[in-house]
């Protein structure tokens, strides 16, 4: 279902302090930087109970984030400019009828945390986990509605802290299957849903998705410990930033993707997989054969050609 949202540049430039909010969603969104915090001070909005993420790259160089709640966020946020240094931006969630309460935000500090902790997009910097609080079943059914929109809402600001990699129902459906021999047949795909690509080079095989970011190799493929001269110097750096952060585990004879990872490209993912250069287009290819290539082209045919004026 589609949604209608606005953002209000209070500088009138993007990267100024915004505020943003979806029609008909009693909440809303604020984005500052760091530098800007104590204009805060003038936006009643930041004075109320609510949720908030700081945002910005830890000490290895990676995305970070703190998902945090307070009674009056503007107050705590006075006490992390001192306690943490990794954040530049902070993005705060309250509600616009003030209906939120401590035990709500508790709530929803918990659920936060639990699916950026999921997604694994970011480090998290919670010393500790943060406790669910207990609601009445309707209170939590309202939470988990506010909790869909702050994750739409925190995307629309830049951060895709809470998506979700890859639809793992669809993986888990396919996973079983091997890849069939290429009958050079384009069969029109199914458009609603990616199926899974597999790679299958020597002993090495690898499953993954398509996704809107690119493409995202699942947890349990393979890849070779091996780099051959083949493979570019900056394909070898990201392997071994890979490595360094745990994506890529030791498995004896082969290297194991611990959790699912997006590349920019298929052709990008298979080369860091296979350990030298290669198409990746032609090398990924579904359950029935099908190559991503020819998926991708299948799709571009059902599109609707240019119009033509008499």
């Amino acid at each position: 279902m589609g949604k209608s949202i606005r953002i209000f540049l209070a500088d009138g430039v993007a990267t100024g302090i915004r505020h943003g909010e979806i029609v008909n969603w009693s909440g809303q969104g604020i984005a500052c930087p760091r530098v800007r915090l104590l204009e805060l001070k003038a936006w009643p909005e930041t004075r109320r109970p609510g949720v908030y993420f700081l945002l910005g790259i830890d000490k290895d160089g990676r995305e970070a984030a703190y998902v945090g709640e307070a009674e009056d966020v503007f107050d705590r946020l006075k006490t992390h400019v001192q306690e943490k240094e990794f954040w530049n931006e902070v993005i705060i969630f309250t509600s616009k009828d003030d209906n939120l309460t401590k035990a709500h935000v508790r709530y929803l500090e918990s659920r936060l945390h639990n699916l950026a902790s999921q997604a694994g997009r970011y480090t998290l910097e919670n010393s500790v986990t943060p406790q669910e609080a207990s609601l009445p079943r309707g209170d939590r059914d309202a939470m988990q509605e506010f909790v869909e929109d702050v994750r739409v809402l925190l995307g629309v600001f830049g951060h895709r802290l809470l998506e979700p990699l890859a639809p793992v129902p669809l993986a888990l459906a396919e996973s079983d299957h091997e890849p069939a021999a290429s009958t050079g047949v384009v069969t029109p795909p199914d458009t609603s849903s990616s199926p899974v690509f597999f790679l299958r080079v020597s002993n090495v095989v690898a499953r993954a998705m398509r996704s809107d970011e690119g493409i995202v190799v699942l947890a349990g493929s393979d890849a070779s410990r091996e780099n051959l001269d083949s493979l570019s110097g900056g394909y070898k750096a990201h392997k071994e930033r890979m490595l360094a952060e745990g994506v890529l585990e030791d498995s004896g004879t082969k290297l194991r993707f611990a959790r699912d990872y997006p590349f920019s490209s298929p052709s990008q993912a298979a080369a860091i997989i296979v350990g030298y250069s290669i198409n990746g287009r032609d090398a990924w290819r579904t359950a029935t054969g099908q190559t991503y290539k020819q998926l991708e082209e299948a799709q571009a045919f059902q599109l609707p050609g240019p119009s033509t004026s008499e």
